[in-house]
Parts: structure tokens; sequence; C-alpha cells
């Protein structure tokens, strides 16, 4: 990895500008329900306060929309923060996110501070990297660290803006993310297996072509696996279909054929009659889904043809759910599949973050996978082979 990353910079005595990803959800009275983002901070924090720095954090939450909102404060992750580092945490609760008293606070911070701001996207310059919102920040400290992969395909002024004006590195999660998910695909150990589910073929279409170079073995499952089930010519009654996207899914079936790539379709597939988990359901074989009822899950045929896949692997991508797992009827297709990747001890398991990585945490299998990305657009774009602006823009080893 050719990007600056905390070994190579010394903290001593400097202020450091950190950009996390604290987009944590939060019930209606304000209380964080999953702290695992900010958790997995930590290691960068600590290590800055152990190096003699003083830390000044920064994170976007919700979509504000460019406009202060009191329930997309930071407060609570300032709350939090304060607990899990067992040290008070600033909070600077400025709508401006940075004016002159928040300058004249970080002027005075001393090493071993901590202090967050204010919710970065209450400032409509963030997401358009607009403006002088990144020059402003980055006149609190004098060097940045982006430790949010989460963030890491959006070129906003927390990130992107940031590395105009300061030296800067990536942080021990975003060094981990790129390091475990590049070598992955730079260099997989052989079979390389990927698994792709959620509902659209389009959101994964990239993804395809560029696994179809790299994968041995690609397994479809969730509601775009209906797409391509109706391009094999079945009919597939009320599943959710792409109706524009039947002649790409044969295109990919051929293509994989060219390239000597195992695509595998479910086999068998739970139906119901209604997107509900008390609905009447049955399952049913993928070539003779009945007009009235829709696909919501992988059959117990597929799941073991994809475990038997899986337990041969020896390196294993997987993103998005194989059915509609947010209902208990409907999940034993990715709660197995999550198992099997769990129990294959070989293997370089690697969750491309969003409904999987929630998946996996649901049913406490996160830390039998060698790692769970925390970003979920950005590691989408990160298997689709494209260059993600946020680390792009910090600055290279010498």
């Amino acid at each position: 990895m050719n990007k600056k990353t905390l070994k190579d910079i010394d903290f001593k005595n400097k202020k450091v500008l950190v950009r996390c990803d604290f987009n944590v959800p939060l019930d209606e009275e304000g209380n964080i329900t999953d702290d695992r983002r900010i958790k997995s901070s930590l290691p960068t924090i600590n290590y800055l306060l152990d190096e003699g720095a003083a830390v000044i954090l920064m994170s976007h939450l919700g979509r504000p929309k460019g406009k202060p909102q009191s329930k997309y404060s930071l407060k609570p992750v300032a709350e939090r923060l304060s607990l899990l580092l067992n040290k008070k945490v600033i909070f600077e609760d400025c709508d401006m996110v940075v004016d002159d008293g928040v300058k004249a606070s970080a002027a005075k911070l001393n090493p071993g501070d901590v202090m967050l701001l204010q919710n970065t996207r209450f400032r409509e310059e963030e997401t358009k990297n607009s403006g002088t919102f990144a020059k402003d920040l980055s006149s609190l400290g004098e060097i940045f660290v982006n430790d949010a992969f989460g963030t890491a395909h959006r070129a906003h002024s927390s990130n992107v803006g940031m590395c105009e004006y300061l030296p800067s590195a990536v942080g021990f999660l975003v060094e981990k993310e790129i390091r475990t998910m590049g070598d992955a695909l730079k260099e997989p150990k052989r079979p390389f297996t990927a698994i792709l589910g959620g509902a659209k073929v389009s959101d994964k279409i990239a993804v395809i072509e560029n696994l179809l170079n790299i994968a041995d073995n690609i397994l479809i499952g969730g509601g775009m696996a209906y797409t391509f089930l109706k391009a094999e010519g079945y009919s597939i009654g009320k599943s959710l279909l792409e109706e524009d996207k039947v002649d790409l899914a044969k295109e990919l079936m051929e293509k994989s054929k060219t390239k000597g790539v195992k695509l595998i379709l479910p086999v068998d597939t739970v139906v119901g009659k209604e997107f509900k988990n008390n609905t009447e359901f049955i399952t049913t074989s993928s070539d003779s889904i009945p007009p009235d009822y829709m696909g919501l899950d992988i059959g117990e045929k597929t799941i073991e043809v994809f475990k038997n896949v899986i337990n041969s692997s020896k390196t294993i991508i997987w993103n998005g759910p194989l059915g509609v797992f947010e209902m208990d009827n409907f999940a034993k297709g990715t709660n197995a599949i999550a198992e099997a990747i769990a129990k294959n001890k070989d293997a370089v398991s690697i969750i491309g973050g969003g409904d999987s990585a929630a998946a996996v945490e649901k049913i406490g299998l996160a830390d039998k996978i060698t790692h769970v990305s925390t970003g979920g657009g950005a590691s989408l774009e990160f298997l689709e082979g494209k260059v993600l602006p946020g680390i792009e823009a910090v600055d290279n080893k010498e």
C-alpha cells in the first residue's frame, strides 16, 4: 500500500484532525443502538494519544442535508466515546461546525486532549467539497488522518478537501480495509468465491464485471437472482424482476462461461404469497415458481450447493443478503451461508459492509470472519475496482 499510514508520521505535540465514521444508528430517544463504528475508531485514537497528540475528531451522522438538526447531533457519540476512552471528550456543539469559538477551543488543546466537532453535514459545503469549509476545518490542526472508510467513496470537504491543506495519512481502520480487501482482489488464495445477494442486479453489475476477471466461483442469491432466472427462460411468478436487465444477465452468464468462472444460481427457492413474515410459503424448484408467488429466500438444496462451494474455497467475499433476512422465516439462507463462511477456518473471509455485515452481527458470527468491512457503498465500489477519492487524496509514501 503506497499511502502514508500512522507509522510514517511523528505526532508528538501535534494537533491531529481525524475523520471518523460515527454514523451510528440512534433510537427515537437519541440513544445509540449499535456502537461498533465508534469502537472500531479506538485503535487510531488511542495510538495518537499514546504518541503525544491532541486529537480533534469529526464525522457526519445521518442526512441533515446541510442544515443543523438536533436529532443528528453528535452529542450521544461524544458521551459514548468518553466512556470508551475513559476520559472526557470535549464536544463542540456548534451549528457552523467550526467558528471563532471552536478555533479558540482547539488552540487551547494539550497533548492527550480529545475534542469532537459537530456533524460535518450541518454545513451544505461538506458534501459538495466547496467554499471555505475544508480550509476552516484544517485551520484547527496540523495533520489530517482519514480513518473513515465508510465515506471514502465520497469526495467531501472533511476527507478529500482536508488533504489540500494538511499533510495526511490513513488511520488503522482504513489501512486494514485497503490491505485486506486489496490483497483478496489482487492475489487471492484459490479457489476464490464471491457471493452476491441483495435486491438489485443494477447495484452489482460493475462488481460482477470486475469479479469475472478474478473469481473462480460467483454464487448469486437475493432478489437479484430472479432476473438471472428469468434470463434462463424460467417463470419467476411475482418475484422481484429488473426487466431491463434480463439481457445483461444473459450476457454476464455467457461471459462467465467464456472466462471459465462458475456462475451458480439458486436451484430451489422459498416462495410466499405476500411480502411479509407470516405469509403462506413453500419451497419450489427455481424453474417452476407458481405465478401468484414471489421468491423470498434460497431453498435447502441451494444452501447445500452453496455450502459445498464455500467449504472448498480459500478466499470468500460476500456482499448482499440471500433472502429477506429481516423476516425470520426468510433469513434461513442468509444465516446458513454466514455459518458456512464462519466455519471455514482455512479461508480468508470478507463481508462487504451493509446488510451482509448486519446479518453476521445479528447472528453473532462477526468475530469468526477475517474482516467485516465498515463501509457498504465504499466496499462495493472497491469490489468494482474503482478508485476511492477519500483514499486517493491522502499523501503517498515518499
